[in-house]
């Protein structure tokens, strides 16, 4: 079984006024996570189980250390709309008016710090250098969310999962992991909900990649890119697709 090293609260992002090269970073020194691990209290879910639901109390912000969630919306046809997935080192708890603005859910085991709402503020307001690095990372979240609208605006399926597969393998490589394969750890239905398709739409799309030579599968978690000329060419329809984290 991996070891989680629990250092404190991570925050991981591109500082939006800096130019770099090496993409996301760690925003925090071990001091400020050690500061915030005071007011935090560790919280683990299993995989399938609801976090919160919309409209909840938000009493509390959530930030990853291990595993994956979705965050989503129902619609009034019962349908699920996911708005975000999330990874290591992402906070999530986004409110309106003291509420949820969204649900999220476990997509595998997650190990998060849960950090109260009103302790959280006491501290951004005597640690200016923490909140600059909180603004940060909620303008990285910002450009993630136009990167969701983009790709929503392509109609056809095939172009959608390809940018989003390209999406995942960013992240793979902004985080330092190795990249020779891109690991999707979430189901095809939920890729489907987030890129506005069916779920058959979905298959269908991951078939013609396949047969096309363009993706190799291992299992359902695992796809490596084996014709990458024709997986950028698809990735970028209508010329050069914006950057996911930088």
């Amino acid at each position: 079984m991996t070891q989680i090293c629990l250092k404190g609260p991570a925050i991981r992002a591109a500082d939006p006024w800096v130019p770099s090269r090496d993409g996301m970073h760690q925003l925090l020194s071990e001091e400020d996570r050690s500061r915030l691990a005071v007011i935090a209290s560790i919280v683990r879910f299993k995989k399938g189980a609801e976090i919160y639901h919309e409209s909840d109390r938000a009493d509390a912000v959530f930030n990853i250390v291990s595993g994956v969630v979705k965050a989503y919306r129902c619609g009034l046809d019962g349908k699920e709309h996911v708005a975000a997935f999330l990874f290591p080192e992402d906070v999530f708890g986004l409110a309106r008016e003291g509420r949820y603005a969204n649900s999220v859910a476990a997509l595998t085991p997650v190990t998060a710090y849960r950090i109260p709402v009103v302790a959280l503020r006491s501290h951004l307001a005597a640690d200016a250098k923490v909140e600059f690095h909180i603004i940060a990372k909620l303008c990285h979240e910002l450009r993630q969310a136009q990167h969701h609208a983009f790709l929503l605006a392509s109609r056809r399926t095939l172009p959608k999962l390809t940018m989003f597969l390209q999406m995942l393998e960013q992240l793979q490589s902004a985080n330092g992991d190795a990249a020779n394969e891109i690991y999707v750890p979430m189901d095809r239905s939920d890729i489907a909900d987030y890129i506005g398709t069916t779920l058959a739409a979905v298959s269908r799309a991951f078939r013609a990649l396949t047969t096309r030579g363009i993706l190799q599968s291992r299992d359902r978690r695992h796809v490596k890119v084996i014709d990458r000329g024709a997986f950028e060419k698809l990735a970028a329809p209508r010329g050069a697709m914006p950057s996911v984290r930088c």
